[in-house]
């Protein structure tokens, strides 16, 4: 999880600023943009938060990943060990995708926030509040989290929750389901386990997919999460969806789509490899201490 953070935090934030910002362009006009306002670091906003939970909010989806097939492996064959059907993989992934949106949303929320929070902001007979656009509204994660909660409670914290549903349940199906497929497919037979390159190319593609395939929402999610950070443009999910397509046309959910899918082959592959690798070293260690 945090290889992944790490890898893909730059993109995201130019991500992030296409999709709720205004005045980005394309995605070259939004890397300049961000480079010659706030120079290097203006990428790396908001990275703090999830660095911190991004371990956390992983091994709860792949551990729930992991365990439902086996449960279900276990239910219909008696035997856990049996390799899961495409259909177990499905529910498995819908599983994992369901409780990760319970953990990342407040996660989400928080850096989308601080990510956007420097943007070009202008509408007409709008009263802001105290703070000016271009200048940092929050102090940091924790102040935050704590202004939001103070302000907008449990609530607003969980912000944007319909639409990451929208978006991670079946998110999640089209990110496990190619990258077992993919490693099944890459690994030879009579191999035990995946290569560490084929876990890399399976895990890229695999999050290029999903990523690309989840853009439509992850547009929707986006506004909803940066809305309220100088006011309150929309009532839910429903309403952001209508707004956005009465303002700017059909267009405007595939915003962002090139950088996150580019984004979603590295941090996809950074997740899968050290997902599997460090696996790998605790199993080995395991059978080392007890033979």
């Amino acid at each position: 999880g945090v290889a992944s953070v790490v890898v893909g935090h730059p993109l995201d934030t130019v991500k992030t600023r296409l999709q709720a910002g205004r005045g980005y362009g394309n995605t070259l006009k939004c890397f300049l943009t961000v480079y010659r306002n706030e120079s290097v670091t203006g990428f790396f906003k908001g990275m703090s938060f999830p660095m911190a939970t991004m371990g956390i909010n992983s091994s709860v989806v792949f551990g729930v990943f992991s365990n439902t097939q086996r449960f279900l492996s276990q239910l219909r064959h008696g035997d856990a060990a049996v390799t899961p059907s495409l259909a177990d993989t499905t529910v498995a992934s819908a599983v994992a995708g369901v409780v990760s949106v319970s953990i990342s949303t407040p996660v989400d929320l928080v850096k989308i926030r601080l990510q956007m929070q420097t943007q070009p902001y202008s509408k007409a007979n709008v009263k802001l509040k105290p703070t000016s656009p271009g200048f940092s509204v929050y102090r940091g994660s924790i102040h935050c989290f704590r202004t939001i909660l103070e302000k907008e409670g449990i609530a607003g914290i969980y912000r944007g929750t319909g639409a990451m549903l929208l978006r991670d349940v079946p998110g999640y199906c089209v990110y496990f389901i190619p990258y077992t497929i993919l490693c099944d497919w890459i690994t030879p037979d009579g191999c035990i386990s995946p290569s560490a390159t084929s876990v890399w190319l399976a895990g890229g593609v695999a999050g290029a997919i999903s990523w690309g395939l989840c853009t439509p929402m992850d547009v929707v999610k986006s506004r909803l999460q940066a809305d309220g950070v100088y006011l309150n443009q929309y009532k839910g999910t429903l309403d952001c969806i209508l707004q956005s397509y009465h303002n700017e046309g059909l267009k405007v959910f595939f915003r962002g789509l090139t950088v996150n899918t580019v984004r979603g082959f590295p941090t996809s592959a950074a997740m899968f490899l050290g997902y599997e690798l460090s696996l790998k070293a605790m199993k080995r260690h395991q059978t080392e201490t007890n033979p």
